[in-house]
């Protein structure tokens, strides 16, 4: 094979031959006398001394292979010796996992037998070699910080799924996830380890010791006398939990933190590395040297500035060196040890990677001299070297390292041809390359030296008495002011160290994005395209391997670098084509979702799975974006329904089939750190799970116009004259804007995925960081507070409480600084834009996919999940650090994002029920907070109006819990006593979140309650449904939550100790606050349009407030009851049962009351009097209740309530009282006792007013009405309800019932209650008076 390369295109036997006819006296490349210098000065002899220097033997390139031969093997050792066995030690060279026998569980290794993933309970394996003797050392390089064990056992231990290295006697193991040592027993020892750590197990055989370092420091003797003599020999082992990963190095590669004394239980290779050391030397004084041919003299220059120019005696000379050092520079150590060192060495100085041309040229170089499997195997090898010296290097405050390690990585990426070979098969075939943008956050903040860096810490220490930092600069004192500038410093100086790094993983990323360099073929930025999207692919696949998928923390970087880089290349493109978008507008057009030329695997689309959306849009397709779909696609892909997960499942794509000679297709994330790919499944029950469900042939059903995305070329993408690349099939409404790179669209397609796959879910687990900044914050406040309330005389107590706040303190000190790290590299303002350029870009991509009327429904449905995600982390996550208000444009994209929510939470071309869900809940979650209302009312009023009548569809058939909670928002703080932000009961406990949608304070919505009066009273069957439909949820809801309680009340009254099912509560609690929510929606409705109840012109009013009644004397007789029910249970006061309480649901059916009761015209009045007190339920005593005037009852009431017995669990003890201590003058036997008098915060004046009014006129109606009621004969009652004189005659029939019924009975059945027959009519019947 001959090496391409630059002009001199030799291969390594033509060098030869051409010295071979040279002319003996005067060569055609330098005077032979010159030329011997030459060789002399590149290849000096260790033998001769500078005395002999004249008398050496003259050298031309005939005797210079075999001169360099004698050279090499000066140092080479003998035959006996090179084999003779090292004492001590038992087993094969080299060194891997025995995954043939010694292992127990579930396993996956990698293919160089070094790197592990458990996939069990608790795996175990141990290695192929054993020691006995002396002292020996092995790596384990940490790639998740779960539960393991590591250390060493002897062949006589036998593990379980329970059982592990260091459960068993000879076994010893160090476990830095719960920092402890196992041997059958555990103690405390060693720190905590993390992923990127360097664990060091060390045996002394000799002094019977095991020792364990952690990145090279020592973590002292571990264990002592441990058994040592004839038949012990100890095996490197392991034990790790599910998903863990690690990988060993026991000398295959050089050991990153040697221990004098202790040798790597494999060899390493010194022949070869003496080789390799002596032909870089050569090499050096190569590129060290200059032939002065004018004056005959050698010139010695800097190597640094050294370039390939074709000059043939230097070609010919390292065409010699190269012969030995090319086989040399394809094994692992030696790629390591000597040449990325020497790589490294070139960088040293400082500067930018561009001020180093040497590494450029020595590339060049490579790829001219060698082979070109060697050159491919040795980048291979570079890069997995970097990059595992990238991820297992300690953070110190500098990073130097990460710099060290990025530049080489940026340099030799820079070189073009190695680029597009490392593109194309390494970095995301067997690299996981993700790494190099990842910044791992340290746990130890003393080792990463940020005790130096941040000297002063810093937290908040002003708190409301809801736990909220008030930041109010006027309060800190000058000492604090102090220390948080000087935190402030601090950060800073982080930030700026965190930037260089971040600067140079965006260069990576812009030469990879590099779309301009083709004279190798194609340019890298096409050869990027398909791996990213392989790799998303291979993430995005719910069925891939759980330890396929990248760590969401490596996902959160790369995307902020990614995003970083696609705006740099994005807006360079516009400059050079005036006219098109900018990076700040960009979005992705909907023709990307249905042409076919981006591959979206098996995810859902808004309108549900492509199949079904190509057959039944097929036309729409034709006529609007000019597609035509084949009639055969549409077959294939209807005959395969059944199979569509399978199909587009990531085992069934055609890559890994085609790549692998029809084995098994698996992720390049199947690895672990060692970075290889995990092909070896090991299993004790020699179960596979690999095996695929179809034969993995390549699918022969390609949908027509989509290109498989290794087949695709860069005219796919970008398009050329007359063909439209990634945007085929513009529809009409979609405006023709000039976008300047199509390729970049697809990645920032790829950003979008990325977020939804696992970026947002990382933001918020970070945010647990700065939660613990705030709990130990508000814990040392109040035991500060606690000490300066310390009485003298209990020395005691006062020594605890500093114990206590010397602990905080140092918690505090620890975390801040480890919050300083993480505002750095996750939540700073760089990181926020980034987040909301995201959020805008989908913003505008649905908006513009909104706009094609039906292929809408092609839109994946994670755009919209990523729009409500990233407001919620710019909202949530990234302050208080960073305002979302000082964001650019935040107003309009806050109303932009209300626009969507308002109109697609009902949209019905999106049918999946969680995107619907999700819509809702997001819209919920908006108007719980000013300025997100704020937006709502912005939108247009169409748009509007139109979301209100979605809100007010019937409760049936439908989630309308969601739906109902936006109406209730909507309302709150206008209803009657419903200016609450927390119930009164509950002020004095902590709530758990006070960020919480349902804790906002109340902040009501006129505009929209206006729309909602207006629809309801203009659309008079609407308005009908709606309110049915309330009062049959309302009715449900109140029965199950009685039902309920019932339940609960028996389990407490049983003598024996018992819990109630904490679900069970849950649920009770959920079916009241829904009854509350329900009552509150109907004083809405009363209060806004009162005539739906009282104008009995309308169809159903008279049977709408008959409901209504009925349901409202229901919930009163049920809560104020003697002996009660809801009293007994309400004082339990159960853990799960705290907003079961009194006061929500009386104050909501006192508001419907007082509405229709007070506030109303007189006919109204009457007529809401009449029907009221006309119910069989109705009880004055009931509303009397309200006011704490029960009559006699209250104080036998008081007596019940006190005397029931709190049984269930040990909650029993912790009974409150249900009223707060607002109630400051009632007496003590009417203290149990629910009255509105008690809540003067929350009941205003002006209320407590109307409900006496109220009381005093019903009770006056109902003396009236007592006095005026006739007697009537059980005949003339109505036979279903027994409660109404007969008033209605059904047709054609003639059965006779009260109105009440027959009306209630019509809305769901239409048949007699008597005799089935249909009822055509209902006529008014009053008794004939001669009977």
């Amino acid at each position: 094979m001959s090496s391409k390369g630059g002009g001199t295109a030799l291969t390594r036997r033509n060098y030869r031959l051409a010295s071979d006819t040279d002319k003996p006296k005067a060569t055609g490349i330098v005077n032979e006398k010159l030329l011997s210098d030459f060789l002399h000065h590149v290849f000096p002899s260790t033998k001769q001394g500078p005395a002999l220097a004249s008398l050496r033997k003259p050298l031309g390139f005939q005797d210079l292979g075999a001169h360099l031969e004698n050279l090499l093997s000066e140092e080479e050792p003998t035959e006996e010796s090179r084999d003779q066995p090292v004492d001590g030690r038992l087993g094969p060279q080299p060194v891997v996992l025995d995954h043939t026998s010694g292992f127990e569980g579930l396993l996956f290794v990698d293919d160089d037998l070094l790197g592990v993933i458990g996939h069990s309970n608790f795996s175990s394996i141990r290695a192929t070699t054993c020691v006995y003797k002396g002292k020996w050392a092995y790596e384990v390089l940490i790639s998740s910080q779960g539960l393991m064990q590591i250390g060493w056992c002897t062949l006589n231990c036998r593990f379980n799924q329970e059982e592990g290295v260091g459960d068993t006697p000879d076994s010893y193991a160090y476990d830095g996830n719960r920092v402890r040592k196992w041997n059958v027993t555990t103690t405390n020892y060693g720190k905590s380890w993390a992923a990127g750590d360097i664990v060091s197990c060390l045996i002394d055989l000799d002094e019977g010791t095991i020792t364990f370092c952690l990145n090279g420091q020592s973590l002292g003797t571990a264990f002592t006398n441990i058994k040592t003599g004839p038949g012990v020999a100890y095996f490197p082992a392991i034990s790790l939990s599910f998903k863990e990963s690690v990988a060993f190095n026991f000398g295959s590669r050089p050991l990153r933190y040697p221990v004098d004394g202790y040798l790597p239980l494999q060899n390493p290779p010194t022949v070869d590395l003496m080789k390799a050391q002596k032909l870089l030397g050569y090499i050096k004084n190569v590129l060290s040297t200059s032939i002065d041919t004018q004056e005959e003299r050698l010139v010695e220059k800097d190597f640094g500035l050294w370039s390939l120019h074709g000059d043939p005696t230097v070609l010919v000379t390292l065409a010699h060196i190269f012969n030995h050092f090319a086989p040399l520079m394809c094994k692992v150590y030696l790629v390591e040890d000597v040449l990325m060192n020497f790589l490294l060495g070139i960088l040293e100085g400082g500067g930018s990677v561009d001020e180093h041309p040497l590494i450029q040229q020595l590339l060049d170089l490579f790829w001219l001299l060698m082979e070109d499997y060697e050159v491919n195997e040795c980048l291979k090898q570079l890069m997995m070297s970097l990059l595992r010296a990238y991820r297992f290097s300690p953070i110190i405050p500098d990073l130097g390292f990460q710099i060290h390690y990025l530049r080489l990585t940026t340099a030799i990426l820079h070189h073009e041809k190695s680029r597009k070979y490392l593109l194309n098969n390494v970095l995301f075939d067997v690299l996981r390359s993700v790494v190099f943008f990842y910044i791992k956050t340290p746990l130890r903040v003393k080792e990463a030296g940020l005790e130096e860096l941040i000297q002063t810490t810093w937290w908040p220490t002003h708190f409301d008495k809801e736990g909220k930092d008030e930041r109010d600069p006027k309060d800190e004192s000058a000492d604090e002011r102090l220390r948080r500038r000087a935190y402030e410093r601090g950060c800073q100086r982080l930030k700026k160290r965190i930037e260089v790094v971040e600067e140079l993983q965006v260069q990576i990323l812009k030469l990879l994005l590099n779309n301009k360099d083709k004279t190798t073929g194609e340019a890298s930025r096409y050869i990027f395209l398909n791996k990213f999207r392989k790799f998303l692919q291979e993430n995005a696949s719910n069925r891939g391997h759980p330890t396929a998928l990248c760590p969401p923390e490596y996902m959160v970087c790369f995307l902020h670098r990614l995003i970083t880089a696609v705006r740099a290349c994005w807006d360079e493109s516009t400059r050079r084509s005036p006219g098109s978008i900018s990076s700040e507008e960009a979005y992705v057009p909907p023709q990307l979702f249905y042409n076919g030329k981006v591959d979206y695997f098996d995810l859902q689309r808004l309108g549900g799975l492509l199949s079904h959306l190509k057959k039944t849009l097929k036309d729409d397709l034709a006529s609007k974006a000019n597609i035509i779909i084949d009639p055969a696609e549409i077959q294939a892909s209807s005959m395969d329904d059944l199979d569509e997960d399978e199909e587009s499942g990531a085992t069934q794509r055609p890559f890994g089939a085609a790549a692998m000679g029809g084995a098994l297709a698996r992720p390049s994330w199947l690895s672990s750190p060692t970075l290889g790919r995990a092909n070896r499944f090991l299993s004790t029950a020699a179960v596979s799970l690999m095996t695929p469900r179809r034969p993995l042939t390549q699918p022969e059903k390609v949908k027509v116009r989509t290109l498989a995305v290794e087949q695709r070329t860069e005219e796919d993408i970008e398009g050329s004259h007359g063909n439209d690349g990634l945007l085929l099939g513009r529809p009409l409404e979609e405006p023709d804007q000039q976008i300047a790179d199509k390729s970049l669209l697809e990645i920032i397609d790829g950003i979008v995925m990325m977020y939804n796959l696992s970026v947002h879910q990382q933001l918020g687990k970070m945010v647990v960081v700065s939660d613990d900044v705030h709990e130990y914050a508000v814990a040392l406040k109040d035991t500060e507070e606690k000490i300066a309330r310390c009485p003298a005389r209990r020395p005691d107590i006062l020594d605890e409480l500093q114990k206590s706040q010397k602990v905080f303190a140092e918690k505090l000190n620890h975390l801040s600084r480890r919050l300083a790290w993480i505002n750095a590299t996750i939540y700073s303002k760089d990181k926020m834009l980034d987040v909301y350029w995201l959020l805008c870009v989908c913003i505008k991509t649905i908006e513009h996919a909104d706009n094609t009327g039906c292929l809408f429904a092609f839109a994946p449905e994670f755009y919209l999940n990523v729009a409500m995600n990233a407001y919620s982390a710019l909202k949530n996550y990234f302050s208080p650090a960073n305002s979302m208000e000082e964001l650019p444009g935040y107003e309009e994209t806050l109303t932009q994002l209300a626009a969507i929510l308002a109109k697609h939470f009902a949209d019905p071309r999106i049918v999946g029920t969680d995107i619907k869900d999700s819509l809702m809940q997001a819209l919920a979650s908006y108007v719980c907070y000013p300025q997100s209302l704020r937006a709502v009312e912005r939108i247009p009023e169409e748009q509007r109006v139109a979301m209100m009548r979605n809100l007010l569809a019937p409760y049936e058939q439908r989630p309308w819990a969601q739906t109902n909670w936006i109406l209730v928002r909507l309302w709150r703080g206008c209803g009657f006593g419903y200016r609450y932000t927390r119930l009164p009961h509950l002020l004095k406990t902590k709530p758990e979140d006070a960020n919480l949608p349902s804790l906002q304070k109340p902040c009501p919505s006129l505009l929209l309650q206006r729309h909602m009066a207006e629809l309801l009273s203009m659309d008079k069957d609407m308005a009908a449904s709606f309110l049915n439909s309330v009062l049959n949820q309302l009715n449900w809801a109140f029965s199950e939550f009685i039902g309920m309680i019932q339940e609960i009340q028996q389990a407490a009254e049983r003598p024996e100790r018992n819990f109630v099912d904490t679900r069970q509560l849950k649920v009770c609690a959920t079916c009241f606050d829904l009854s509350v929510s329900l009552l509150r929606v109907l004083e809405m409705t009363v209060t806004l349009v009162p005539e739906i109840f009282l104008d009995w012109s309308r169809p159903s009013a008279e049977l709408l407030l008959r409901r209504l009644a009925q349901l409202l004397n229901q919930v009163l007789n049920r809560v104020t009851a003697e002996k009660n029910l809801f009293d007994r249970v309400v004082n339990l006061r159960l853990p799960g049962l705290e907003s079961v309480d009194h006061y929500p649901i009386l104050v909501a059916v006192t508001g419907i009351l007082v509405r229709i009761l007070v506030d109303g015209d007189r006919q109204g009045i009457s007529r809401a009097a009449s029907v009221l007190l006309s119910d069989p339920c109705f009880q004055l005593h009931s509303i009397q209740q309200l006011l704490g005037e029960g009559g006699d009852s209250s104080s036998s009431s008081a007596v019940i309530t006190a005397t029931a017995r709190p049984v269930i669990g040990s909650f029993g003890s912790a009974v409150a009282s249900p009223i707060p201590s607002a109630a400051g003058n009632t007496g003590s036997t009417e203290r149990k006792h629910f009255s509105l008098h008690a809540y003067t915060d929350y009941i205003s004046e002006e209320e407590k007013q109307k409900v006496e009014m109220m009381l005093a006129f019903l009770t006056e109606e109902s003396k009236q009405a007592a006095a005026s009621t006739a007697p009537t004969s059980e005949e003339d009652l109505c036979p279903i309800c027994y409660a109404h004189s007969i008033s209605a005659i059904f047709k054609p029939c003639s059965h006779k019932s009260c109105k009440a019924c027959i009306n209630q009975h019509l809305m769901n059945n239409k048949d007699c209650f008597f005799c089935k027959a249909t009822i055509t009519g209902v006529e008014d019947y009053s008794k004939p008076a001669a009977s």
